[in-house]
């Protein structure tokens, strides 16, 4: 009978919401401005380094919302005949674990691809040195975007309205350092913050000093993707001779059993 009360119950949920007599599409549109208090300050660059524009951070968002209250009805029928304040609460806890599985899986993929984002910055770096030989550094900044790594695109934005609504500080290439955390961005951010501040007649000495950082920086990527081009090889051959020697050790116990037969 309880198996028979819980099928019911999720047949009668699914039966509503696909024909529109609850939705949880609808529940969650009109809520949206209580649940986007649950988004994370970091989400939206995280769906852009796993995805670039092509997708919508909010649908996402939307989704997991979705499946996180999916979860704690579905949860809710099974515990139909026995519903306490335990009984909720847990629902409600497995529920918000779904909730931020996908926020834990695209923060662990930035993490896994964080080296493949500090190889992109200095290489960006050098096309933007060459365009602030003719041009200043805010107007460099912006006819930079086009060509940039999609990763920075919207940092690039944010940074640029930043300094066009008038902050000539250095916090806006700070929020920029600080949202792309890699080797050395804060101390490049800095350098770039220092040559938008400089005379022309220093402008040539400034970007020398810039041009030989960013020739640091595009070493030290060179010599890390040989690292582990290097790694990943040497880790091929010592599967190889793994799988080697194994088929060395079954092949002489093969042959020490046909020997024993005969």
């Amino acid at each position: 009978m309880y198996f028979e009360i819980i099928a019911l119950a999720l047949i009668l949920f699914f039966a509503l919401n696909y024909t529109g007599r609850i939705s949880v599409n609808r529940f969650v549109s009109d809520n949206e401005v209580y649940f986007q208090k649950l988004k994370e300050s970091d989400w939206d660059f995280y769906v852009r380094a796993r995805y670039g524009d092509s997708v919508n951070p909010d649908f996402l968002f939307n989704k997991r919302v979705k499946r996180g209250l999916i979860i704690i009805v579905v949860l809710l029928c099974f515990f139909i005949s026995n519903i306490s304040y335990i009984t909720v609460l847990f629902s409600i806890i497995i529920g918000y674990l779904v909730f931020k599985m996908d926020y834990s899986n695209l923060k662990k993929y930035y993490r896994r691809h964080l080296h493949d984002i500090d190889s992109m910055l200095p290489y960006y770096l050098k096309s933007l040195e060459i365009l602030i030989q003719h041009y200043t550094v805010p107007v460099a900044l912006g006819k930079s975007i086009e060509d940039a790594p999609p990763i920075f695109k919207e940092g690039l934005q944010e940074l640029i309205n930043e300094i066009n609504s008038g902050d000539n500080t250095i916090n806006p290439y700070i929020n920029f350092a600080k949202t792309y955390p890699v080797r050395d961005s804060m101390r490049m951010m800095r350098l770039l913050y220092r040559l938008s501040l400089g005379r022309q007649e220093h402008k040539q000495e400034q970007l020398l000093a810039f041009s030989r950082t960013i020739s640091n920086l595009q070493q030290k990527a060179r010599e890390l993707k040989y690292k582990e081009r290097l790694e990943k090889m040497e880790k091929k051959t010592m599967q190889m001779l793994v799988a080697t020697g194994v088929g060395v050790m079954v092949l002489l116990v093969f042959a020490l059993l046909m020997m024993l037969n005969v």
